[in-house]
């Protein structure tokens, strides 16, 4: 079940609810899933019952026992806890990763754009300065993976030069009037300009300062930018790309390819660190298969089980959730004009894939079965996301690093 299919289920529930009398609310359009914040559990969470109390007029935790009780009843959700004054926090069955990485595999570098146009055009309007201008580019790269259509112009009109051969940017003017001022219905695009040329960093590592910076944020032109060690964040997303990549070539020279299955929490260098340039990156913070709710003074989960269930399903690969989160980053980094949210939201990814390809291919005598497949199939989904994202910020997705 992907993230879209959860949140028609928890819609579902409501409308059951609703049908059912013990619920007088309108049923809204649309419901917001997303991974468990401090305090949650499960595979994803839902604050939708805080949402209906007050129009209910009912306490949120009565809301959300009403809702728990139908949702855990859906296909494809395997438990539903309350948390907190009224999270729903859901664990799918076990084939919710298994069909999330089915999905991206299906849409490739495509998984998180939408299929269909909005209708709604959008004007973009940039000074002539050089990030102002690679941020209005990007911004209507998101735009347009969700479904928007864009006209862009400067100030000053058609760009020309270096910016354009070495940065990759597209004369402005070429989806609008150069030139024209924005329209009150358009967006000016102003980040805090930079201090220095980008030219010498080249497109990739040029585009990158840039745009990982928030807007507000001045950006560091310097050549930390080109260093390829894992402290720089770019080359650990490049490289986890082109890691992804060989793994995926070695596999096919031993015969078999990805299927989405089960991987489990523990596909990860011996040792716990992920890989790096001769030797292994830092392991993740915390205590590995830790969950939020089991920090101090964390809130205690309402554990609804009774006697004869089925124990908790496995933890899921921790790259399953920055994947599934992939398609909301799309769409709010769009929203909000924000392509350093993508940025980072690449890093993350990289950070979570990295542990895990090490384990993909088998050693020594082992041959290659059910769970190297899977695993191969969950690497390649992080592949697809990180070479779409890139695309989206005009930055080349390597095969070889």
């Amino acid at each position: 079940m992907t993230p879209v299919e959860l949140s028609r289920t928890v819609l579902g529930a409501v409308r059951r609810a609703v049908d059912d009398g013990v619920l007088d609310v309108a049923v809204p359009e649309r419901v917001k899933v997303t991974p468990p914040g401090p305090g949650g559990c499960g595979d994803y969470a839902t604050n939708v019952a805080l949402q209906l109390a007050r129009p209910a007029g009912q306490p949120p935790l009565q809301v959300a026992e009403i809702l728990r009780t139908r949702l855990a009843a859906s296909d494809g959700v395997r438990d539903v806890v309350v948390t907190g004054p009224g999270f729903l926090n859901i664990t799918l069955g076990g084939a919710a990763g298994v069909d999330l990485v089915a999905e991206i595999l299906r849409r490739g570098p495509w998984y998180g754009f939408v299929d269909e146009p909005s209708g709604e055009v959008v004007h973009l309007h940039a000074p002539c300065e050089v990030r102002a201008v690679v941020v209005m580019d990007v911004v209507g790269r998101l735009l347009r993976s969700q479904g928007v259509g864009v006209r862009t112009s400067c100030e000053g009109g058609v760009l020309e030069g270096e910016w354009i051969t070495v940065l990759g940017v597209p004369g402005c003017g070429d989806e609008g009037v150069p030139g024209q001022a924005a329209s009150s219905a358009g967006h000016v695009i102003q980040p805090v300009p930079a201090p220095a040329s980008p030219i010498h960093l080249g497109r990739d590592a040029g585009r990158w300062a840039l745009l990982h910076p928030a807007a507000h944020d001045r950006p560091r032109i310097s050549d930390e930018h080109l260093v390829q060690r894992e402290g720089n964040p770019l080359f650990r997303v490049r490289y986890a790309h082109a890691r992804i990549r060989a793994v995926s070539r070695n596999a096919a020279d031993l015969g078999f390819r990805a299927e989405p299955g089960t991987v489990g929490a523990s596909a990860v260098e011996p040792g716990g660190g992920s890989a790096r340039l001769g030797g292994t990156l830092p392991p993740p913070t915390g205590t590995p298969g830790a969950r939020p709710h089991d920090k101090p003074g964390a809130a205690t989960p309402q554990h609804h089980d009774e006697p004869g269930t089925t124990p908790p399903a496995a933890t899921p690969h921790p790259l399953l959730h920055p994947l599934a989160d992939h398609p909301r980053v799309l769409a709010q980094a769009a929203a909000h004009r924000a392509p350093d949210r993508l940025a980072r939201h690449l890093v993350s990814v990289a950070d979570a894939v990295l542990p895990l390809l090490p384990a993909v291919l088998p050693r020594g005598a082992e041959k290659p079965s059910a769970t190297h497949r899977a695993r191969l199939a969950l690497a390649e989904a992080a592949g697809a996301v990180l070479a779409g994202g890139l695309s989206l910020l005009g930055i080349d997705a390597p095969e070889h690093l």
